[in-house]
């Protein structure tokens, strides 16, 4: 019989365990049920070793994205401007202490931890050069950098080492949901590497799928939840014992998988739906319905066997990663919990997984971390 998913820390496993049973509340009931009945669901393992120490006394801010590329090497966005006084205190004038300063907007990491690189710099970069409010993050097959400002409205493209190629979108400028050439708050980026076709979730001012020419940024098509036109007129009362909205509430992150799938979590909806890539809808799964605030569906990603048997959805409100199978979008189990220590969440915010199916979980708000789940089992 599978039991739930747990982090446990390495080196204190036979400690955490005991502790951890005692933190599930009745909330977990379906999710421990549904584990019950599969015998194969991955568990996983916090490696609190990863990342090393970064260079030159940097910190992070708020982390808005994580992705792993083809070389198993995590990417990172973060939002210095999140950062306190205290925790750069080095850099105040005059300075207030030795440490910290902050980081690089995008760090490049390898499998071991250790830092790559980092680009991004908002006091000395111009803006119109620069992902400031940064926010989904995306790697393409020719090793592209693409990365949404949710606040200014562009999704921008770059070369590995930080030089803008293209963007879509205006710098501040919006222009609803049915704009064809104009962003509002995109948050979400996948790019198909058989068509070069660019996905976004455009979901902060706005509530849709669009999709661009990944080579020339020319606008190709959208759609809203159910595949349907989006309406910005629509106000959702959000009641979790009624009907699911018929607009997207916020289109936050999104991922396309080897069968021509875009699975699209929609935030405060507390849902997953499911398209073809011509924008046709699918099906829906609905998670967690009585969460409020923030939602429950923050982003999704895919385990890399060739069937991608695993969904994963990372749950900022809730504080944990939701396990679900991908034929059916049953939740079959779950990891984390709120809180500050090793293997805990605040906010999770960014999510990834590499090539052996360890997931890569990076939080927003004062969480300000990347931590490490290494898959153990499954």
């Amino acid at each position: 019989m599978q039991r739930s998913p747990r982090i446990l820390p390495i080196g204190v496993i036979l400690f955490a365990a005991p502790f951890l049973g005692s933190c599930m509340g009745a909330e977990d009931s379906e999710a421990t049920r549904a584990r019950d009945a599969s015998g194969d669901v991955p568990t996983f393992t916090v490696d609190p070793s990863w990342p090393l120490e970064m260079p030159d006394k940097w910190i992070m801010g708020a982390v808005t994205a994580v992705f792993v590329d083809a070389q198993d090497h995590v990417w990172v966005t973060h939002l210095p401007e999140t950062l306190t006084p205290e925790e750069i205190s080095a850099v105040q004038d005059p300075p207030l202490g030795t440490c910290c300063v902050p980081a690089p907007v995008v760090i490049e990491f390898d499998a071991q931890g250790n830092v790559v690189q980092g680009w991004g710099d908002p006091a000395t970069q111009d803006i119109s050069e620069f992902p400031r409010n940064a926010h989904g993050l995306f790697i393409d097959h020719n090793d592209f950098v693409w990365i949404g400002t949710f606040r200014h409205h562009r999704v921008m493209k770059f070369t590995r080492s930080g030089e803008l190629v293209m963007q879509i979108g205006e710098y501040e400028v919006t222009g609803g949901s049915n704009d064809e050439s104009l962003l509002g708050g995109p948050s979400g980026i996948w790019v198909d590497p058989s068509t070069n076709e660019v996905f976004i979730s455009d979901g902060y001012s706005n509530r849709r799928v669009i999709v661009f020419d990944g080579e020339t940024g020319a606008y190709l098509r959208h759609w809203g939840a159910y595949g349907e036109r989006p309406d910005d007129t629509y106000r959702s009362n959000r009641d979790p014992d009624g009907p699911a909205p018929r607009q997207f509430s916020t289109p936050h992150g999104l991922i396309g998988s080897n069968d021509g799938l875009i699975y699209v979590a929609d935030r405060r909806g507390n849902r997953i739906q499911v398209f073809q890539q011509s924008g046709e809808f699918v099906t829906e799964k609905i998670i967690a319905p009585e969460t409020r605030s923030s939602g429950s569906a923050f982003v999704v990603g895919l385990s890399p066997d060739a069937d991608q048997e695993w969904l994963y959805l990372a749950d900022g409100t809730n504080h944990k990663v939701w396990v679900l199978r991908r034929s059916d979008l049953e939740v079959v189990g779950e990891f984390g919990r709120g809180g500050r220590q090793v293997g805990q969440f605040l906010r999770p915010h960014g999510m990834s997984v590499d090539s052996q199916g360890n997931i890569y979980v990076g939080e927003a708000s004062t969480g300000r971390r990347v931590q490490k789940f290494t898959v153990t089992g499954g």
